[in-house]
């Protein structure tokens, strides 16, 4: 169960302070390591707010190391990856009304309680409730999905989102009801050939 959900500021904060503390003449992988490790620490003690950090830093990774997830998994630790299923319960989670969506030409800055989060993140939860049977989430993932293409070929993380929305239409039957498919992330399966003889 969930103690808080500290928003973005909050987080890259302390995040900031522990990067300065890890020591210098580490190598990287060991500094990642450390850093992570501290972020997941808070994330298991009940604050969501580190999970959504890590869930961002295991795409990074990912994106970096060739979505090699055996790779990431030697960086940040045994037993830390952060898949789908602790990916499902931020994703519901989240408070979408404190979500800071700047729109084009905005100036302002997001209130200090806000959660400022990369736009395929932003997807994932929406789309995680409306799955819910939230009407709000269903019309902003509705619109956010209408530009989903046009970003496609600029945004290297928008296939999480589409990995996150599969794995979900996989393991609960299907997409929110007022949702629009965009597009798939990948081709379907390849069904194997029936075997001669069979019948």
């Amino acid at each position: 169960m969930r103690r808080e959900f500290s928003p973005s500021m909050r987080v890259d904060l302390l995040v900031s302070d522990w990067k300065a503390a890890v020591a210098p003449e580490l190598p990287e992988e060991e500094r990642e390591r450390q850093l992570y490790g501290q972020a997941w620490d808070a994330y298991q003690e009940g604050d969501h707010g580190f999970g959504l950090w890590c869930w961002h830093e295991v795409d990074r990774l990912t994106n970096n190391l060739g979505g090699n997830v055996r790779e990431v998994t030697r960086v940040v630790g045994a037993g830390r990856y952060l898949g789908f299923s602790h990916r499902k319960v931020l994703a519901v989670e989240v408070p979408i009304e404190r979500i800071y969506r700047p729109r084009k030409g905005d100036m302002s800055t997001p209130r200090p309680d806000a959660f400022v989060l990369p736009h395929y993140q932003v997807l994932c939860v929406y789309f995680a409730q409306a799955a819910g049977g939230d009407p709000k989430a269903k019309a902003l993932l509705e619109i956010a999905l209408g530009e989903l293409e046009d970003r496609r070929r600029a945004d290297p993380y928008l296939r999480h989102f589409e990995t996150f929305r599969d794995l979900w239409q996989r393991t609960a039957g299907g997409t929110p009801s007022a949702a629009p498919d965009a597009s798939p992330a990948s081709p379907p399966a390849r069904r194997s050939p029936p075997k001669r003889g069979a019948r």
